[in-house]
């Protein structure tokens, strides 16, 4: 099911614009932030959004 996301261009750019999308709203969040655990929350969802950016490499790795 994940191959045929991240192997049709246009779905997959679609996603990943999404995901930077989402990336960038999630860097607004940041410096707004003003509790040490809001700014941890957020710097996670940025990491796991990048994480998600490189689902192609992930899903087409030929060691998986």
């Amino acid at each position: 099911m994940l191959k045929n996301l991240v192997n049709n261009y246009e779905l997959y750019k679609a996603f990943q614009d999404n995901l930077r999308d989402k990336i960038a709203h999630s860097h607004r969040q940041l410096e707004q932030a003003t509790a040490l655990e809001e700014v941890y929350r957020i710097q996670g969802q940025i990491m796991a959004l990048k994480k998600l950016l490189s689902l192609r490499e992930e899903i087409n790795d030929p060691r998986n």
